[in-house]
């Protein structure tokens, strides 16, 4: 998988070629075993226990069937409502940071790096620290955000809007089943990823210790290409999210993941919109 948040889960990830246990039920919960009653028990306890039966039978028979809200099981409302949660929260915080404090912007990213590890990792999910990685993310994006804005006029609107369609596109063709998440996608998926992360933490280290200028090796053409690669592996993750999330609920998997699914999808946006932005200011920079 490429996003560790999902790839991390016993929930989300590529389902074990063992599988689970015989009678073990989605999210890890071992099916009830029938009991039986004692060794020499009467016949009359025996002809009660068989009309309760019976009686029980026909009630449940009756019942209307259960849904996943009846189960606790994941579904996927529960992950719209819960990402779209998190988009609201992220724009509010990171439109005050925009208009209040842009300049802290530093400690929203270091904060959000070390929350994102945190929750990445977990085996459960933790709405709060999600909730508090979101808030640092919205300082860090508000800030930044603020800072490309005042080079390159209106860069941020049109990267808002370039991700806005790229996660439609990715949706749209995830769900035609025109883009299937074979293993070959993922391995080469996860290839480009570590080659593009490695040639990131060069190029940081190079500028930040002068011996590249502006944009580094990501100015002019070979900027603009490398920086449409990163958009091309970002929409490429949103498709494998989208079918981890579809495992899931298919699974079966308890309904509080649906917070590890909207982490996950916010993780990859995030990832999706700071590429855009930087791309779209090197195209204005004409670096």
């Amino acid at each position: 998988m490429s996003n560790p948040v999902f790839s991390n889960s016993d929930v989300f990830g590529e389902p074990r070629r063992n599988g689970a246990r015989q009678g073990a039920r989605p999210g890890g919960t071992a099916t009830a075993q029938p009991q039986y009653g004692a060794y020499g028990a009467g016949a009359a306890g025996t002809t009660g226990a068989q009309a309760a039966d019976a009686a029980s039978l026909d009630a449940m028979y009756q019942a209307p069937s259960a849904t996943t809200a009846d189960t606790k099981r994941l579904t996927y409302d529960d992950v719209v409502i819960k990402t779209g949660g998190l988009l609201a929260l992220l724009v509010v915080v990171a439109a005050a940071t925009w208009t209040m404090a842009p300049n802290i912007w530093p400690i929203g990213m270091v904060v959000g790096l070390v929350l994102g590890l945190v929750n990445a990792f977990k085996r459960n999910p933790s709405p709060v620290l999600i909730m508090l990685y979101t808030v640092a993310q919205g300082v860090f994006l508000g800030g930044i955000s603020k800072y490309y804005e005042s080079f390159y006029d209106g860069v941020v609107g049109q990267a808002v809007l370039a991700t806005i369609c790229t996660f439609g596109a990715a949706l749209l063709l995830f769900r035609s089943g025109k883009v299937r998440v074979t293993p070959k996608f993922t391995r080469w998926l996860l290839i480009g990823m570590v080659g593009y992360l490695v040639f990131s933490l060069v190029n940081v280290v190079l500028v930040w210790t002068g011996v590249l200028e502006g944009w580094g090796m990501r100015g002019g053409t070979l900027g603009i290409i490398i920086g449409l690669v990163a958009v091309g592996l970002a929409a490429a993750s949103l498709i494998v999210d989208f079918d981890s999330i579809k495992r899931g609920v298919e699974a079966g998997v308890p309904a509080k993941f649906a917070w590890s699914a909207a982490f996950g999808l916010l993780v990859t946006l995030i990832w999706l919109y700071l590429e855009f932005l930087r791309l779209l200011a090197i195209f204005q920079s004409g670096d």
